[in-house]
């Protein structure tokens, strides 16, 4: 891999937990969609994540694991735009995960803050084990392993990223510091124009001297730009950069996105653990039937009294759902009671079963031939390995472990 081309890569994984459903695919997916058209993406299921809160019961997974996949193809992410595969099937992940184990400090995994927090809503399960302390540590390998630069979140995932850049940091200043690695880097320095020296050395002091983030990034621009650099001496000058040693392992990017929540049939947010959701590929009759029975504004007990939009599940989904003059149309009509609750519901039937009409048609052809969703993933899965040893030899290397 080029020294840089991880700004250019995306790796994004999902637990398999069965058909997904419209929070999945207004939080997640249809961002999946739109960045396999502007980076170069590794969309993954997790499914030893799955592991790590119920590995007690396994024996869905394997289904669960086809059917999320599914679903992907079906909300439009294109196997042709993303490298699509299963966590398992790719072991380096596993290697790399045990490799950066002997380097992470016990209280940086401790410290994370869905670790507590998931032990107190997962009360009724035992996850007083090694895997569930050590998964934002896979989550770190699973990131690495690509050297991917960006990884897209909601804020609740920000410190997950934040310790994959702490344990990228550590590891590449533990194994990056080659012996003469200054003088290396100062010889790399020479071999660029004498303004392109200059530039850099300035660029390199407002980082190190002040914290000046623009310089760091202007400086990795310019590293980017200049071809009489090696690979191996474009990463030493983007190591000495930061004052550490060689860059192995870059550090990525939380690419913060917009999670909207979206409202379950009761009005919680959509979750499968509530029984209060609507699938990609609910039947139409199913999407009429649970969006009729949605809880609406308690102060409308009868068609005549005047409700308000915001004390409403309802609106949340108009929210997603429909144009403005539709939503204008429900504000008026519910605050004077002009409108019933089942025409406010109407046109949010049509464009829930408009939108996924489609989905249900591609993923019939998936349903129909499984061979075919087997060597997309077969496929994915030849890549991802590609890219993975990759990492996985330099990393063994600076080890210690070639033993060739």
């Amino acid at each position: 891999m080029a020294t840089g081309d991880w700004d250019r890569r995306v790796l994004s994984g999902m637990r398999p937990t069965g058909r997904l459903h419209l929070g999945h695919y207004h939080g997640v997916l249809k961002n999946w969609v739109r960045l396999q058209h502007e980076y170069e993406c590794f969309f993954f299921v997790a499914d030893w994540h799955a592991l790590t809160t119920h590995y007690e019961n396994p024996y869905d997974i394997e289904q669960n694991s086809w059917d999320t996949v599914i679903d992907w193809l079906a909300a439009g992410v294109n196997p042709g735009s993303a490298t699509i595969f299963i966590q398992s099937r790719v072991p380096e992940h596993a290697e790399l995960h045990l490799l950066l184990s002997m380097i992470t400090p016990l209280g940086w995994l401790e410290r994370v803050p869905s670790y507590k927090d998931q032990q107190t809503k997962l009360r009724e399960k035992d996850l007083a084990t090694y895997g569930f302390l050590g998964y934002p540590l896979l989550q770190a390998a699973d990131i690495l392993i690509y050297r991917a630069g960006h990884v897209p979140v909601g804020a609740d995932q920000v410190a997950h990223v934040e310790l994959t850049r702490e344990v990228a940091r550590r590891f590449n200043f533990i194994y990056g510091r080659e012996p003469g690695f200054e003088e290396a880097a100062e010889a790399a320095v020479k071999k660029m124009s004498k303004k392109a020296q200059r530039l850099y050395n300035d660029l390199r002091k407002a980082y190190l001297e002040r914290g000046d983030e623009e310089a760091l990034e202007r400086a990795r621009a310019l590293l980017a730009e200049q071809q009489n650099l090696s690979i191996g001496d474009r990463e030493r000058l983007f190591g000495y950069l930061e004052g550490g040693g060689k860059l192995i392992l870059p550090e990525p990017d939380a690419l913060l996105t917009e999670t909207p929540k979206v409202p379950g049939l009761d009005g919680e947010k959509m979750s499968k653990s509530y029984g209060n959701t609507i699938s990609l590929r609910e039947a139409p009759e199913e999407v009429e039937q649970k969006i009729r029975t949605m809880k609406t504004d308690p102060a409308r007990v009868r068609r005549n009294d005047p409700g308000d939009p915001a004390n409403c599940p309802v609106w949340g989904l108009h929210e997603l759902y429909s144009d403005d003059g539709t939503k204008r149309w429900v504000v008026e009509g519910c605050k004077r009671a002009g409108i019933g609750c089942l025409d406010c519901k109407k046109p949010l039937i049509d464009a829930i079963r408009s939108e996924q009409s489609g989905m249900r048609d591609r993923a019939r052809r998936y349903e129909e031939q499984p061979e075919l969703v087997k060597a997309i993933i077969n496929e994915g899965v030849e890549h991802a390995r590609d890219v993975a040893r990759d990492t996985l030899e330099e990393v063994r290397a600076v080890m210690g472990l070639t033993h060739r």
